[in-house]
């Protein structure tokens, strides 16, 4: 069993939820005081609502960290699908744009890019997730404003309003 440090007791432990803004690092507080007390750590478990393998996880936390450890972490996230090296050669095909015998392409879509980074480093990355890798590497979605394949430029003129001078 995985023992509580010493520094601190169940009155201490009391003290600092009384002092704590955080309701969830109260209520862990409040359950190793428990503990601390004689409590068994199911009783603690279920005294704060909790499975006894989270109880486990608190104190090895509060035993390396303190009263700090039991405070709400933001999560870190998933690990980044191109690393900086990659990062860095998207850039540079982004930025020397396609050549259109050899990528088949006269302008980069995320599809293609998608596809070039797959065939160079074997990595599967979605448009979206592309998408928001040349975002934050500082690039815009830049589109043309769509024009009807029908439209006759010549015909335009016969379709604006003309009112008539008052």
């Amino acid at each position: 069993m995985l023992k509580l440090r010493t520094d601190y007791d169940a009155a201490s432990l009391r003290s600092l939820a009384r002092q704590a803004g955080d309701a969830n690092q109260t209520r862990r507080l409040l359950a190793l005081a428990s503990i601390y007390d004689g409590s068994s750590r199911s009783a603690a478990a279920k005294m704060v609502g909790v499975g006894v393998q989270i109880i486990r996880d608190w104190v090895e936390r509060f035993n390396e960290e303190g009263p700090e450890g039991l405070v709400n972490r933001k999560s870190k996230g998933a690990k980044p699908k191109l690393n900086a090296e990659q990062r860095a050669a998207l850039v540079r095909m982004v930025e020397s744009g396609p050549i259109a015998s050899i990528h088949g392409v006269v302008r980069w879509r995320l599809v293609d890019l998608a596809g070039w980074v797959h065939d160079e480093y074997g990595i599967v990355v979605a448009e979206t997730t592309l998408g928001r890798i040349l975002k934050s590497l500082g690039y815009r979605k830049l589109s043309a404003r769509p024009k009807h394949h029908g439209q006759n430029e010549y015909a335009l003129e016969d379709f604006k309003k003309n009112f008539q001078q008052r």
